[in-house]
């Protein structure tokens, strides 16, 4: 009787924590929500000074960028699957390359905001002083939705880094899976924001 009230609470402990973090990814889709709009009222405002700044980014970039993610997503997909087979090795694996089409994309972003600030193209810069106001706007949004997006990236890293860990000491398994499934969760939330933020950044002209 204590053994089928234990699992009783599990599964309510598992259903408050799915619940948790839907309520938060509906959250997360606000803000980001709310920052897309306040860049659309400004494009519409600015648009030449908008297209003329969007040139300055990397499209090649953003696709390898976008690629990278969009792989990811299928692989933390895979992860949950093997783990629900009872495929931990395979599990592991997948999570591996999830970690490393991360770090890629990191990388690529390190190396795009470099070649701005090489070029004094971030707010408060004495070229930005000298643009338009629009050309300032852009930027900022720029550095501050992306710089967002990669501090996500970053938090989605370390929850499926302790996800690797858990399945790898048996404490995420077939029949307990719930936390692995909450880090994929959140990590295809941090892709659908990127596929919003690319074409938005790099492709609108």
């Amino acid at each position: 009787m204590s053994e089928h009230n234990t699992h009783i609470e599990e599964h309510r402990d598992d259903e408050a924590s799915k619940l948790g973090m839907w309520l938060f990814i509906f959250t997360e889709l606000l803000l980001f929500g709310g920052l897309f709009l306040v860049y659309s009222i400004f494009r519409l405002q600015y648009p030449a000074n908008f297209h003329e700044s969007s040139l300055e980014l990397s499209v090649t970039i953003g696709v390898i960028n976008t690629i990278a993610l969009l792989f990811s997503s299928m692989t933390i997909a895979f992860a949950v699957t093997a783990v629900q087979k009872k495929n931990n090795k395979l599990a592991l694996r997948m999570i591996g390359i999830t970690l490393l089409m991360a770090l890629v994309f990191l990388v690529n972003k390190y190396f795009e905001w470099g070649h701005k600030f090489e070029h004094g193209l971030y707010p408060g810069s004495d070229l930005m002083q000298l643009l338009e106001r629009g050309h300032h706007l852009y930027f900022s949004l720029y550095f501050f939705m992306t710089g967002l997006h990669a501090l996500h990236i970053i938090v989605g890293m370390i929850l499926l880094i302790i996800v690797y860990f858990k399945v790898k000491n048996g404490s995420i398994h077939h029949e307990k899976y719930v936390f692995m499934e909450n880090g994929a969760l959140y990590w295809h939330l941090v892709d659908l924001i990127w596929i919003f933020l690319f074409p938005l950044l790099y492709l609108i002209s």
